[in-house]
């Protein structure tokens, strides 16, 4: 009911920034991702991945602009050994998988060239590594919310960007009471179409 319900607000609201914008462009984006999960679990180590998807840009005025995205995130994460005990596996020292990435961020335009961003985003798991799988059991729950910030500079329909995300959300779903939270370095260009 929850998810049908953030859904709804999420619509209502992207329906009235684009009545109410004063421009709207979409775009192309890709990227690396450099992401860790922070837990006893896991290496402290970032581990490389990349990201590709479509954004859109609804100006509201001269200072703020919202930035819907939609994206796929291939996620590489180097594991400690402990999740061997964890998940009743032998030896494993990567997880693979891939997730939906939904973040709607608000542009604060400092220059034509120059806007910070903030916001929220929603992610959900949509091809797991068949290694974390046991006794029918998935070790990372299926979605997670995260919070954003970063710097994008845009030069005609280019826009470079460079983002900060720290997970909010716990994705152990093994049952032992150890918290997993992601934190992602996310660099990228996009190109706008539209």
């Amino acid at each position: 009911m929850s998810k049908k319900i953030s859904l709804f607000f999420i619509s209502f609201f992207l329906y009235n920034a684009i009545v109410f914008s004063q421009g709207f462009h979409l775009g192309a984006k890709f990227g690396a991702d450099i992401q860790k999960i922070k837990g006893s679990t896991f290496s402290e180590k970032f581990a490389y991945g990349y990201h590709l998807g479509a954004f859109a840009e609804l100006k509201l005025n001269k200072t703020y602009t919202i930035q819907p995205e939609f994206y796929y995130s291939a996620v590489n994460l180097n594991v400690d050994s402990n999740l061997s005990t964890i998940s009743n596996q032998i030896t494993l020292s990567k997880l693979k998988f891939g997730y939906l990435n939904i973040p709607i961020l608000l542009n604060v335009n400092a220059s034509k060239l120059l806007a910070f961003q903030v916001g929220p985003r929603f992610g959900i798991i949509v091809n797991k590594d068949k290694s974390i799988r046991a006794n029918s059991q998935d070790a990372f729950k299926s979605g997670d919310f995260s919070m954003v910030a970063g710097v994008q500079f845009a030069i005609s329909k280019v826009r470079i960007y460079g983002r900060y995300q720290i997970g909010l959300s716990n994705l152990n779903e093994t049952g032992n009471k150890e918290k997993w939270k992601s934190e992602t370095i996310h660099i990228g260009v996009g190109l706008t179409i539209l």
